[in-house]
């Protein structure tokens, strides 16, 4: 097996994703579905060599020893990559994601425009949210981005590891990695308010302790962005005191209710003609009336309704009223906006216009998306996910996710950190 070519294969299909074991032909994720690919299937000697080639020393050791590693490869004139080795049934195994070189614009990822809003609030918690794939870390770095070039602010970030690379335009971005940079997520967050961030970037929220500081950062002046693997706002408040004891959860629903700012949940659907996917987006921002039932527990369940009433005013949409819009605008079919609603039952039915009198929790969204126009009549000027733009996820909406070969994107330089870094194949060793 040529591992180089292999990439190349991947990244000439347009895949997001790509799966290596030991007896298995190499398979990759497009737009969310995993294929094989006309390779060999690798053999234990040629995984081996692999390992050789990628992991410096340090990395093999601990691989060995954790039997799992993550971490970030750049391949010269191909891509970057967000690696997992791991091992499965005794022999080693590996998952690699395509990182764009350059950092998609929040436009680009046809994300709605409050996103870019949120970016810029000068304090609070602002969470990305979403099941695995669904475009968290590229909304992040987009926001990120952002900040980047509008605005003059230290901007710290600590992943695990680090996936998109950013230059210094108006802001100066240090990014830290876990493991090459940093200790952990927790050592990091303990120091880094002696480090005068403006904004802090956190890879994931992963417990108690790593939540506490990303609150008490948001809740003393600091802008803080994470991810949680949550499926939409309403989950996302409850993981978030689940992290705590019962004895503190009052505690915690008064502290969030102060650091919150906003909850933008994320959902990948595919395109009709079967071209890229586009992103459903729910979004809740944290208003006086969502601040009240942050604060009660009996009253956190109307989150969703307070979501759908405030489309107008506070640019909320729930994923319903996200799935509505892209059917409406005749990107998505019916089947993929019904598999995908949260109601399915009651979503089939308002699409067909059968819903009750008493019920006007819809009102204004539609009034501010005006009479429903004819599935499938969008015309390319208004298609969000129109060929050209970057889709989440890995995988561009209507075009290739990668740089041409030779080319450097605008989000900076691979920092190689062994002498001689190339491999026997190109690949850089970070």
């Amino acid at each position: 097996m040529d591992f180089r070519r292999v990439l190349e294969r991947m990244l000439q299909s347009g895949a997001s994703d790509l799966h290596l074991k030991v007896g298995t032909r190499p398979q990759i994720r497009v737009d969310g579905e995993l294929l094989a690919i006309d390779e060999p299937a690798p053999s234990l000697k040629e995984m081996e060599a692999v390992i050789d080639q990628v992991l410096t020393p340090a990395q093999k050791a601990g691989f060995v020893e954790k039997r799992e590693l993550d971490f970030a490869i750049g391949v010269p004139g191909l891509a970057r990559f967000r690696a997992n080795f791991f091992y499965q049934r005794g022999t080693p195994a590996v998952v690699l994601r395509h990182v764009p070189l350059s950092v998609p614009a929040i436009e680009e990822l046809n994300l709605p425009p409050i996103v870019e809003t949120l970016a810029l609030f000068p304090r609070g918690l602002v969470l990305v949210t979403g099941q695995v794939g669904s475009g968290k870390s590229t909304a992040l770095a987009s926001m990120i981005d952002a900040i980047n070039r509008r605005l003059a602010r230290s901007i710290i970030t600590v992943e695990d590891p680090v996936e998109f690379l950013h230059r210094d335009d108006k802001s100066m971005i240090s990014q830290r990695e876990v493991g090459l940079d940093t200790e952990g997520y927790l050592s990091a967050l303990k120091y880094i308010l002696r480090q005068d961030p403006d904004v802090i970037l956190l890879g994931e929220i992963r417990d108690q302790d790593t939540m506490s500081i990303a609150l008490m950062a948001a809740d003393t002046g600091h802008l803080v962005l994470s991810t949680l693997h949550t499926i939409d706002a309403a989950q996302t408040v409850n993981r978030i005191i689940s992290f705590y004891p019962p004895h503190q959860h009052s505690e915690i629903r008064f502290l969030l209710a102060s650091a919150l700012r906003a909850v933008v949940s994320l959902r990948l659907i595919p395109r009709i003609g079967g071209k890229g996917r586009v992103p459903a987006c729910e979004i809740l921002i944290n208003t006086p009336t969502v601040r009240e039932y942050l604060m009660a527990a009996d009253k956190t369940h109307l989150i969703k309704q307070a979501i759908v009433e405030g489309t107008t005013q506070y640019g909320m949409q729930s994923f319903d009223q996200s799935l509505m819009r892209l059917y409406r605008g005749g990107l998505i079919s019916l089947d993929e906006a019904v598999k995908n609603s949260s109601q399915p039952t009651e979503f089939e039915l308002r699409v067909k216009g059968v819903h009750a009198s008493s019920d006007t929790s819809w009102d204004t969204f539609e009034e501010a998306a005006g009479a429903p126009s004819e599935p499938g009549a969008a015309s390319p000027g208004n298609d969000p996910a129109a060929p050209g733009g970057a889709g989440l996820g890995g995988s561009p909406v209507g075009s290739k996710p990668f740089a041409s070969p030779g080319t450097a994107g605008s989000s900076g330089v691979d920092r190689v950190t062994k002498e001689g870094g190339a491999g026997p194949q190109g690949i850089s060793r970070f």
